[in-house]
């Protein structure tokens, strides 16, 4: 499999009895770690740019989710496709990558939900935030339900489509970005998602979009929504790429809300795969941020 700009050796860790996730840890182990989740129908492969830009003095760990990217694909007999579940695997990487402590928080898409989930544990250890399109709190009220969304949650269509054309991943590929990606590119975004049993974690992320009461990921994302607006205090950057049909400017203005003290970018000219169409100012302006941040410096031991 070729992956360009990806020239890392990633592990494999037991989160589950025979499930195992595959999990870039790169940089110094002494380094601030910086904790990078992903969403859906991406992989850690949407965070290489920002990992080559930071290894060399900061721990970066990123997890493919289960069924994602390179870990394990398991049926839904052996795995619950939910929220919850993909939180405690992140806590379960976490824990057994002996990261105990503080940690800057770094989620896109799906990440945000997940990452912030996560949070809920131990908001403490949560000291910086850098958010990219994504979302940690219920779709508000303004925004209307995408129809590519409200298709991809239909368990014969969705499923039909997802699973079986690999319509997800395949259309994010094109749709998600502003300049178009090299083949190449594409491809290794696509990659992970070769067959119908391999594909069954993007139209599962799908179907578990809490959008009401009644969805088993609502408390969940309904917790982490109040929460939110507590990490105030601490520093955060949002980039934004405001083309993204799905998380949008009407995201864009909670996190601004939740977060009145966050360091601002966004761009007209991006789209959802943010650090697709501006790697090269998003990874220095993410660096100098965190280097001017350092959580030593906040540390209360």
């Amino acid at each position: 499999m070729h992956l360009p700009d990806y020239p890392f050796a990633g592990r494999r860790l037991e989160v589950r009895p025979g499930l195992r996730l595959h999990v870039l840890d790169e940089g110094p182990r002494d380094g601030e770690p910086v904790v990078m989740v992903h969403g859906n129908p991406s992989w850690s492969y949407y965070w290489r740019h920002l990992v080559l830009g930071l290894r060399d003095r900061y721990r970066c760990i990123v997890p493919d989710h289960m069924g994602m990217g390179l870990s394990d694909k398991p049926g839904d007999a052996d795995y619950r496709y939910t929220l919850r579940s993909r939180v405690e695997d992140l806590d379960a990487v976490l824990d057994g990558l002996g990261v105990r402590g503080p940690v800057t928080l770094a989620a896109h898409d799906w990440g945000g939900m997940i990452g912030f989930g996560w949070a809920l544990r131990d908001p403490a250890r949560v000291r910086r935030l850098v958010i990219l399109n994504t979302a940690a709190f219920p779709m508000p009220a303004a925004k209307r339900m995408p129809w590519q969304i409200a298709l991809g949650r239909d368990w014969k269509v969705g499923e039909l489509a997802i699973r079986g054309f690999n319509a997800f991943a395949v259309g994010a590929a094109w749709l998600g970005v502003e300049r178009r990606m090299p083949a190449a590119v594409r491809r290794a975004y696509v990659a992970p998602y070769d067959s119908w049993a391999h594909r069954i974690a993007t139209v599962r992320f799908m179907q578990d979009i809490p959008l009401g009461p009644g969805d088993a990921a609502w408390p969940l994302l309904e917790a982490a929504g109040r929460a939110l607006p507590s990490y105030a205090d601490r520093p955060a950057f949002i980039g934004w790429g405001l083309k993204d049909f799905v998380f949008d400017h009407h995201f864009l203005d909670g996190f601004r809300a939740a977060l009145p003290q966050a360091e601002v970018h966004a761009w007209d000219d991006a789209g959802h795969y943010v650090l697709e169409d501006k790697h090269a100012v998003l990874v220095p302006r993410i660096r100098a941020f965190l280097d001017a941040h350092p959580i030593a410096a906040r540390s209360t031991g």
